[in-house]
């Protein structure tokens, strides 16, 4: 597989088994409480240490759905940017716990690429791994995006 070098990336661009690191991001208690206000998810194993270690955690650990949106986050602020229309949907899996204080990083590997019936745009399938600071896949998954072209007059 090629790594990608930083750099802006259309379409034509890209090639099947191209792959780039994210930066990293450390998850901390402030994200995990902040992600609760904000979902409305208060789900003990997320709010109580005593909770999460009842049940077989080291304590607390941060929403699923939190290391998602995070990895999207660290995808966007990566020195690889791709030339993204829309999202188009995520198949994600929840491999390992994230612990406050964990930093987690994404690999992601360009996994197929098909042009769309309209002129200008293609779309591009995403392969993540997200590991924390101990090399561990914590989560994985796909993401399906529309892209542009770097040629052919956007039609909506």
């Amino acid at each position: 597989m090629a790594e990608l070098e930083p750099g802006i990336y259309w379409y034509e661009d890209l090639e099947v088994g191209g792959s780039y690191m994210s930066p990293g991001i450390m998850v901390t208690e402030s994200h995990i409480n902040g992600f609760a206000g904000l979902t409305g998810d208060f789900f003990e194993v997320h709010t109580d240490d005593e909770f999460a270690q009842s049940i077989g955690f080291k304590g607390r650990i941060a929403h699923g759905l939190l290391g998602l949106s995070m990895t999207d986050g660290l995808k966007n602020r990566s020195e690889v940017r791709i030339k993204a229309i829309a999202s188009l949907g995520w198949n994600w899996k929840f491999v390992a716990p994230i612990h406050i204080d964990d930093r987690i990083q994404a690999e992601i590997t360009i996994l197929a690429l098909r042009p769309t019936s309209k002129p200008g745009r293609g779309i591009v399938t995403l392969g993540f791994q997200v590991r924390n600071q101990h090399g561990e896949v914590v989560q994985e998954g796909e993401n399906i995006m529309m892209i542009r072209m770097s040629e052919g007059e956007m039609i909506d």
